[in-house]
């Protein structure tokens, strides 16, 4: 096993200035260089991966090539200053949760093998309701649903069980990056992101071994854990300029580095619009999660750091609404032959929109359901003739999607928990002032913008912190 930490002296006499933060995001992937001792962003790269594979089999299935996935980390990094990366002193991944990736570690692992799969995104759907109620019960306080890794691999099991012969090892996508870099033969995974699939007992630290052994799971796919914010090796080779030796951090959970990029306070939310959304505020220190999954509940106690957790509304819509929402009037005007780009379209909504103060038309945006609701559809209510305008209806889009995650974290569990402000992060409220506009409208609460609230930053800031106390035998709790 690689040492988890180094000596101080090591860091202080050799140590160079930047940490390598990087997200292996669901369209993107972005690359920040951390300035080490002011924390600050000395340079910033993002490029999207494009790397959506079409369903040919009617499965629900939602599939990333996973080739193009790592071509575009790599020339996304190739971007950043060569005399900067020369100066990068460790590097942070963060990366899609729930998500896997197989590969056979036998035969090497390495950016040009080909011994790997196609990742299997969070967004699949291949494993249908009756599926999961005849898989085991887990022995966690989380639920397991379609898109979560265990799910997936039970799924090929039951559908296609010669797949699994050709692979020794599965992680998430962040984890096979991680695991690249410092060229292992297993694959190393912290709780956040074990938790994300699934069968994992948060309170002991521990796969449900007997539990998957007994549905005749196959064990030897399972990565080891180690906790979250401890390093899981060193580079074994130069890459971009960045120094052979270099201390890799064990791959985290993009929600957890979102959240770690701008929770500053108890007392604050943080609101994160990308592709999902999700809503989360830190649990006293003394929380203990249930003994069970609670699968309807709309709010989850995700893993943090050391013992902590956070309340967590999760919602399977977001950004990626009005990015249906586009594609569909994209489709149509070209059905009625008029060409205009997905991002020129997307300007004009949110400009018809901001001229569209509010709409008394009603939109439920949960096209993808809820993990908590599956079956739950969209629905548009209160049409009349005076409220069917292009801005009309992207207001009142961009509203219900504020109003659904507002009725998985009702504002009123926000104050009982003392939560008097929020801070509103992610691509898709960024980019979209009428999201911004509802996120005030719909909560209470004051709102502020974090200018680093993004997981390449996060997962870059933890590095940092691990590093400032590397005497320490537990990782650093933000």
């Amino acid at each position: 096993r690689p040492a988890l930490r180094m000596s101080r002296s090591c860091v202080t006499a050799i140590m160079p200035s930047y940490i390598l933060g990087l997200d292996v995001g669901t369209t993107s992937i972005k690359a920040v260089l951390l300035e080490s001792d002011s924390k600050s962003v000395a340079a910033s790269q993002s490029l999207a991966t494009a790397s959506d594979i079409a369903d040919s089999n009617g499965i629900k299935a939602k599939e990333q090539d996973t080739a193009r996935i790592l071509d575009t980390l790599n020339r996304c990094v190739g971007l950043l200053s060569k005399d900067k990366l020369q100066h990068v002193c460790s590097i942070g991944v963060s990366g899609q949760m729930h998500g896997v990736l197989f590969w056979n570690a036998k035969s090497g692992c390495d950016w040009s093998s080909g011994n790997l799969s196609q990742l299997i995104t969070w967004q699949d759907g291949r494993c249908s309701n009756s599926f999961l109620s005849s898989l085991p019960k887990p022995n966690s306080h989380l639920s397991v649903a379609t898109g979560f890794g265990c799910a997936t691999i039970f799924w090929y099991m039951k559908h296609r069980p010669e797949f699994l012969k050709d692979f020794t090892v599965a992680g998430t996508i962040q984890d096979y990056v991680v695991s690249m870099l410092c060229g292992l033969d297993r694959c190393l995974m912290t709780p956040q992101n074990a938790a994300s699939w699934g069968f994992y007992n948060t309170s002991s630290g521990q796969w449900n071994m007997d539990i998957l052994n007994g549905a005749g799971f196959p064990l030897h796919l399972l990565p080891q854990c180690v906790p979250s914010g401890e390093l899981a090796g060193h580079t074994r080779s130069d890459w971009h300029g960045i120094p052979a030796g270099t201390p890799v951090g064990a791959a985290l959970g993009d929600f957890q580095c979102a959240v770690y990029s701008c929770l500053s306070a108890q007392t604050d939310a943080v609101l994160n619009i990308s592709t999902s959304a999700q809503l989360t505020f830190a649990m006293p220190a003394d929380f203990k999660p249930p003994d069970s999954p609670q699968p309807e509940s709309s709010i989850a106690f995700f893993p943090y750091f050391g013992s902590s957790y956070l309340a967590v509304a999760a919602s399977l819509n977001g950004g990626n609404v009005l990015a249906t929402f586009v594609e569909m009037l994209t489709g149509w005007m070209k059905e009625l032959g008029v060409e205009l780009s997905e991002q020129s379209l997307y300007e004009k909504m949110i400009g018809c929109a901001l001229e569209q103060e509010s709409s008394d038309l009603t939109v439920s945006p949960t096209i993808l359901g809820e993990r908590h609701d599956p079956f739950a559809l969209a629905r548009v209510t209160n049409i009349s003739a005076c409220n069917l305008s292009l801005g009309h209806v992207t207001r009142a889009l961009c509203h219900g999607i504020l109003e659904n995650l507002a009725s998985m974290m009702p504002p009123e569990r926000l104050r009982q928990a003392g939560v008097n402000r929020i801070v509103g992060s992610g691509s898709a409220l960024a980019r979209n002032e009428v999201l911004r506009q509802e996120v005030e409208r719909v909560f209470s609460q004051s709102v502020v913008y974090g200018q680093n609230a993004d997981s390449a930053v996060g997962v870059a800031l933890v590095l940092c912190d691990r590093l400032g106390s590397i005497d320490g035998a537990s990782p650093v709790v933000k």
